[in-house]
């Protein structure tokens, strides 16, 4: 199954360089992890206004897992999560 983690904006601190760099580390030696991405400049497209998600998402990663025990513990590790934020897991089923 592929997922996608959206990372919140909610830490109670932010995140060293260090500790970005262990997980992504760790989490390339899963095999799970298949990329990701801060979120930069918002562009709307179409004719009805929305709400700002940038304010609240600020990056992704995607994963891809059969075994979502093992991503769900992986995702404890997360350092958003380690630093008092949330990481919301989406599952992204095959259509």
């Amino acid at each position: 199954m592929q997922y996608i983690a959206l990372i919140h904006n909610n830490t109670d601190s932010s995140p060293g360089t260090d500790e970005w760099d262990r997980f992504i580390d760790v989490a390339i030696k899963t095999g799970m992890f298949k990329g990701g991405s801060e979120m930069g400049t918002r562009r709307m497209i179409g004719q009805k206004m929305v709400s700002e998600t940038t304010q609240s998402v600020v990056g992704f990663m995607r994963f891809d897992s059969g075994d979502p025990v093992k991503l769900h513990a992986l995702l404890k590790d997360h350092p958003v999560v380690q630093h008092g934020g949330t990481i919301e897991l989406c599952e992204m089923p095959k259509s």
